[in-house]
């Protein structure tokens, strides 16, 4: 399918459901408006069905880049009517599933052999089914329950094309938007791609959950399924099947006698370490990779699936997030500001009084209100949103955080409406900036890096003397062409002071010419020779500077 005729597919489905209504067209500029009222969708009526089945529905057809879009706006309950957000959260596990011939002969060809061989028992009819692959459950022979996950046959291509028009879609906005190119719409669209694409590869979500189950191995906040790398490869990915219940089945949850606050509360902090202990991150935390442990309802534990998109970290951004999320907890607007030109989030010649006026303008008004009503997600939105107007280049891995802690947050106060991110957040940050500068963190960090500082420590003097040559040899270019300098410079004065020697004579012969010939200017014929030769003598030294 050519990009056209993808771009004429997705103006069909919005014009099919109506999508226009969606767009209040008095806030549009005055071309858009019109385009928007003349548009022959409006010849036709809109489908009777809500407004939230519409979009869902609309998006489902679009495909995995638009139910992924769908999926992301899902989690935002506080953002979006009752009615669309209860319709985009059927975008999780609820999207339709391609037919079960077409799973199996994947699996079989992916591992080589009949899914009878590989497993005691797989049903062809799959548990859930999402934008990227659909999962099945199956029974390994020694007893082990499994759930296989397989991608969707053939949708690769399509990816791409949809990445493509959003890339033409990016550079039209750069182009023409007053704001498009400080928003680098490129740029997300790129850092977009990557993510979009990694989750195509089902082997490397099977390497991230690995990670994830080892950092919270002993932990009693979040489980992560096993993996079986026996039955994953790219295309086909074998893991633990868990018992949970959905983090969105809120009346289960209830009457189970499930600790709610505590649940939110560990949302919070799950996220926390994971950004800054352990600076490995999923980033993909919407609530259809959420279950939750409920065998004790007082100690409830999150169960995390789908680790196909994960962010990390340097130490330097680690290090330069924790201190200013805690400078905006003490409104300390300079340190904010500072720290953003510190770490290179905004260029060095930022005016840091500037942007210190900026961010209070902004921020002062959030707190106004009760922390337990501050979105702190948000206000990170509008954090980034203002350095952005300070030439603050977008940081793909801030990026993610930024959409992760939004996920976070939206689902720990559907949870519990009053939680308080801000209460369980800056302790945290607190002790753990405290921790990274201890004496005992210092050490670790020094013997961590020890043995690659000994096993370059033979080299130290080579290097040493290799710099010192260089040294020296910059040091004598540097003087050979001070020398050429000073000797440029020399020869331009000299030349200099001889016109200027040789300006004075002429203007003397001159004046000397004037004052043996008196006369008027109409007897210059009557003039003595003396006169006629100073004054040739005067255009001669004057002639150079003339010509």
């Amino acid at each position: 399918m050519s990009r056209a005729t993808r771009l004429a597919t997705i103006l069909r489905i919005i014009g099919r459901y109506r999508l226009d209504e969606f767009i209040d067209g008095a806030r549009l500029p005055t071309l858009p408006r019109l385009a928007l009222h003349l548009s022959p969708w409006r010849l036709y009526p809109a489908p009777a069905l809500p407004r939230g089945v519409r979009l869902r529905r609309a998006l489902e057809e679009l495909g995995p880049v638009f139910i992924k879009f769908g999926q992301m706006l899902s989690t935002r309950r506080d953002l979006l009517p009752q009615d669309i957000a209860d319709e985009l959260a059927k975008l999780q596990d609820d999207v339709p599933p391609f037919p079960e011939q077409q799973s199996v002969a994947i699996i079989e060809k992916a591992l080589g052999k009949p899914v009878t061989e590989l497993f005691a028992s797989f049903e062809a009819s799959p548990m859930a089914s999402a934008s990227v692959a659909q999962v099945h459950a199956a029974t390994l022979h020694d007893g082990r329950e499994v759930v296989v996950k397989v991608v969707r046959p053939d949708i690769e291509p399509i990816i791409r094309q949809d990445l493509a028009l959003m890339f033409t879609m990016a550079r039209l906005v750069a182009r023409y938007l007053p704001q498009g190119r400080r928003l680098r719409p490129v740029e997300v669209v790129s850092d977009y791609q990557l993510v979009i694409l990694d989750e195509l590869d089902l082997a490397r979500e099977a390497a991230n959950a690995c990670q994830l189950r080892r950092n919270f191995e002993q932990s009693k906040l979040v489980y992560v399924p096993e993996v079986y790398w026996d039955y994953t490869c790219r295309n086909v990915f074998t893991m633990e099947r868990i018992s949970g219940i959905p983090v969105t089945d809120l009346e289960t949850l209830r009457a189970k006698g499930t600790d709610l606050k505590v649940l939110g509360e560990r949302g919070v902090e799950i996220f926390f370490t994971q950004v800054f202990r352990d600076s490995f991150f999923h980033a993909d935390m919407h609530p259809g990779n959420i279950f939750v442990d409920a065998s004790d309802p007082a100690d409830p534990t999150y169960i995390a699936v789908d680790c196909a998109i994960v962010g990390s970290l340097s130490d330097s951004d680690q290090y330069y997030l924790a201190r200013n999320l805690l400078a905006i907890f003490r409104r300390d607007y300079r340190e904010v500001a500072q720290l953003h030109v510190e770490c290179g989030w905004v260029p060095p010649h930022t005016r840091v009084q500037d942007f210190e006026s900026a961010m209070r303008a902004v921020c002062e008004p959030i707190f106004e209100r009760p922390l337990s009503e501050i979105s702190f997600g948000e206000l990170l939105v509008y954090l980034f949103r203002t350095a952005g107007r300070f030439d603050m280049e977008v940081q793909p891995s801030l990026v993610l955080l930024q959409k992760t802690l939004l996920n976070i947050e939206g689902l720990g106060r559907q949870l519990y409406p009053e939680l308080d991110l801000w209460d369980t957040a800056q302790p945290f940050l607190e002790e753990w900036v405290q921790e990274r500068y201890s004496p005992q963190s210092v050490l670790e960090r020094l013997q961590r890096h020890a043995p690659s500082w000994l096993e370059q420590l033979p080299q130290l003097p080579d290097a040493v003397m290799d710099n010192l040559l260089q040294s020296r040899e910059m040091e004598q270019r540097f003087t050979q062409q001070q020398q050429r300098m000073d000797q440029m410079q020399q020869a331009t004065q000299e030349r200099v002071g001889k016109q200027r020697r040789l300006t004075l004579a002429a203007l003397a012969c001159f004046g000397t010419a004037v004052s043996v010939f008196p006369g008027a200017w109409h007897q210059l014929a009557e003039a003595p020779l003396i006169s006629w030769l100073l004054a040739a003598l005067a255009l001669g030294l004057l002639w150079p500077r003339l010509s």
